[in-house]
């Protein structure tokens, strides 16, 4: 039998350090399904982390690791040379300490999303790429990601489940591929709207040139990021959440 089609909505959380605050979270967890929790090394710290889990279990988000390049003054957002080896064990190291966070609250970890920067690295470089996903492997659960043609036949490789994931708050460029945050036009609720519903019904961004670009994610099945560290972000989340339930409707009755 045919999975049925499902959309869900996914945001990065817990990426204050100490006494800064990034994102609107506690605003945020209404509008959402899926937290990736920062572990640290972009952002992030222990009661930082133990707060955010305590807040999604209590509104019934599930909880995935968000780890990231070892830059805190630049977000995780700063290109960096780093061995395979030692990436593999960064990711492994970040994981395995929001898993003893969740182990502590009765959450089980959902899956694991990379961080800004090591979002592209998985992208760019096989040997990160291999290392990422080995990391990943240990835990049993699910990376989301972009679906290209190489990391949906090295998650296959390596037995690791890859979760598709479409962008409404940053842009894509005419190959298909994501702009980073700092090279996007900023967002508006009435955008991201239209931006879902072109790839629902679909499978198409407009893009930065403000041409139309087939995207290679399933729509039978994918994850809308919404970032909580962009202007808006509440907005942008309540309008996500519209249109992502006006989206499951007619999927369902198709």
């Amino acid at each position: 039998m045919a999975e049925k089609p499902w959309i869900e909505i996914n945001c990065d959380m817990g990426e204050g350090f100490g006494r800064w605050k990034m994102g609107p979270d506690e605003q945020l967890m209404q509008y959402i399904d899926v937290a990736n929790v920062a572990c640290g090394f972009h952002a992030g710290d222990p009661s930082t982390m133990v707060r955010t889990v305590r807040l999604a279990k209590e509104y019934g988000v599930r909880v995935g690791a968000h780890p990231g390049m070892p830059d805190l003054l630049g977000f995780g957002r700063r290109r960096m040379a780093i061995a395979p080896e030692d990436m593999y064990a960064m990711v492994l190291y970040q994981v395995g300490a929001l898993t003893g966070v969740l182990a502590a609250e009765g959450v089980p970890l959902n899956h694991v999303k990379p961080h800004g920067e090591l979002y592209f690295y998985i992208q760019r470089d096989a040997a990160i790429r291999d290392a990422v996903l080995r990391a990943v492997h240990t835990f049993n659960v699910p990376i989301y990601g972009l679906p290209t043609k190489h990391m949906v036949e090295d998650c296959q490789r390596v037995g690791v489940k890859l979760i598709p994931e479409f962008y409404t708050d940053i842009d894509y460029n005419d190959k298909g591929e994501l702009v980073p945050v700092a090279e996007s036009i900023p967002v508006t609720p009435d955008l991201i709207k239209e931006r879902i519903h072109l790839f629902a019904s679909k499978g198409q961004a407009k893009t930065k040139t403000g041409n139309l670009v087939d995207i290679p994610v399933d729509r039978q099945g994918f994850s809308v990021c919404i970032h909580s560290d962009l202007p808006g972000a509440v907005e942008n989340a309540a309008i996500a959440s519209e249109a992502v339930k006006a989206e499951r409707a007619e999927a369902f009755h198709a």
